[in-house]
């Protein structure tokens, strides 16, 4: 399957799809030159390859927390056609629900040439938009995940603003026991129509998820086909005006279009931190087919990313500051050791994701690792579960609880981790949270570099209005277009806003 004459390092095989027709192909992870490759042959459309992380030294680095996590004891599938098409999720799924997503509707008041959900495409005659109690009967489903019930959702698109009925679906989702409810949005409405931006504020959003690209026309004008860099700041000044104070900036990161802007995002972050909770980047998910050429002129991994956060904050931040995402899986199980409780656990795949957290010291960018000794840390939580059992905390667990906060040298942040401690709640979370700029990226497959071991891990699903619960990059790469044609309705029967009822 690899062409003869190349020389490498095999890493595993895998599975994969082809980029063409989809279907399920062998495929192999290997080190090429210093860099992860994922190479692959489907009998009928023939070899492919392309970057699956730039840095093989980071992806060993990285490997060593993969941890596996809690999976549902309520799969909604069964195992019929196998992995990735018996999506909904199925028994062999490894992880749980950490972050639920609905769309809300496929439409768009922009049309962006980057847009992994395609909305606004004309070549689509459907309009796929779920009614105010289809989402939620989605959200009752989600609930009713076991053992963990997502404690996060977002609400999506399209441009889930175009929706009057968003601040009902925010309130019912609260109810049902999520407390974390984000909004992703291009910011159009929120920036015009501040008694909308109140409503949602008052519906108890807890997060504004809003796509920011740069601080500059460019890479506005290149990835959504205008420029919005002045509409973005408006956004950050509307929230200012209502007193709501988590934005999270979320750059599509894509090289040639903004990959020299990352570290300029992060200290406007911290410029507007009154406001603006984070910067989580997304490397760029190319959708659909794409030529080779053009993967390699657009294509950018989270090593790269972390590097040139490095450089371009002139090393305050540094690619060693960075952990993958399950790293944090010790947390949420020693706090669920101590509290007598099953928390939602971070246990995706360690090349899905990374992330660290950061303070402003005057001019300064500080790294929450000149704070605590992270891996201390976390290894001490680690033995606070590996020395407790049936449901008691041993007396060696309880050193090591005392231990983990040796490790943490600020007296703010070891008191707030006392707190999480004591009562492990959302709002002791959010206490810590607030305290710092989270600093995070995730990168989502495509069909090019689709791995099926990292898509079985997924802990990012999308609910579906027929009961089912699909993993983010099978959903983009392989499901979105079959449901949304079999739920959509034609585009001259719908409204531009779905009113909320009265």
């Amino acid at each position: 399957m690899v062409p003869s004459g190349v020389k490498m390092q095999f890493i595993k095989e895998t599975k994969s799809v082809c980029p063409e027709c989809l279907r399920v192909i062998p495929a192999q992870i290997v080190e090429d030159q210093g860099k992860v490759l994922i190479k692959k042959t489907c009998p009928r459309h023939g070899y492919y390859e392309d970057i699956y992380w730039s840095s093989y030294e980071r992806y060993q680095q990285a490997m060593k927390y993969y941890t596996e996590g809690t999976k549902l004891e309520n799969p909604r599938t069964q195992k019929v056609e196998g992995c990735p098409y018996d999506c909904g999720i199925c028994p062999n799924h490894k992880s749980s629900t950490m972050l639920a997503i609905i769309d809300l509707t496929n439409r768009c008041n922009l049309n962006c040439p980057i847009c992994f959900a395609n909305a606004n495409n004309p070549d689509v005659p459907y309009i796929y938009e779920v009614s105010t109690e289809q989402v939620k009967d989605m959200i009752d489903n989600l609930a009713s995940n076991k053992p963990i019930p997502p404690s996060a959702l977002q609400f999506s698109g399209g441009e889930p603003t175009l929706r009057d009925d968003l601040p009902e679906l925010i309130r019912y989702g609260l109810e049902k026991g999520i407390n974390h409810i984000e909004v992703n949005t291009n910011g159009l409405r929120v920036s015009k129509d501040l008694a909308y931006f109140e409503r949602l504020r008052d519906a108890g959003m807890s997060t504004l998820y809003l796509s920011f690209e740069g601080l500059t026309p460019e890479p506005y004008v290149k990835s959504r086909g205008i420029d919005l860099h002045e509409l973005k700041f408006k956004v950050v000044e509307n929230s200012r005006k209502i007193g709501f104070s988590s934005i999270m900036l979320v750059p599509t990161i894509a090289r040639g279009v903004n990959e020299d802007q990352l570290g300029d995002i992060i200290r406007y972050a911290i410029k507007n931190q009154d406001v603006i909770s984070g910067v989580n980047g997304q490397p760029i998910s190319l959708a659909g087919r794409v030529s080779a050429e053009k993967r390699r002129n657009l294509r950018i991994t989270i090593p790269e990313v972390t590097r040139l956060i490095e450089e371009q904050t002139d090393g305050q931040i540094k690619q060693t500051d960075f952990y993958p995402i399950p790293f944090v899986a010790s947390i949420a199980r020693a706090i669920g050791v101590i509290r007598g409780r099953v928390y939602p656990e971070f246990s995706v795949h360690p090349c899905c994701g990374v992330g660290t957290f950061v303070f402003a010291e005057g001019d300064k960018i500080v790294s929450i690792n000149r704070y605590i000794n992270v891996e201390k840390f976390v290894e001490s939580l680690s033995n606070i579960v590996r020395y407790s059992s049936g449901g008691k905390v041993g007396i060696r667990a309880k050193w090591e609880l005392l231990k983990s906060l040796r490790h943490v040298k600020l007296g703010i942040l070891r008191k707030l981790i006392s707190s999480l401690y004591k009562k492990g709640t959302y709002p002791s979370i959010a206490k810590i949270m607030h305290k710092m700029i989270m600093v995070g990226m995730m990168h989502f497959m495509d069909a090019y570099n689709f791995d099926l071991q990292r898509a079985q891990m997924c802990a990012i699903h999308y609910a579906l209005p027929d009961g089912r619960i699909i993993p983010f990059c099978t959903y983009n790469t392989i499901h979105r277009p079959n449901f949304e044609a079999k739920f959509g309705t034609s585009k001259q029967k719908l409204p531009l806003v779905i009113t909320a009822k009265k």
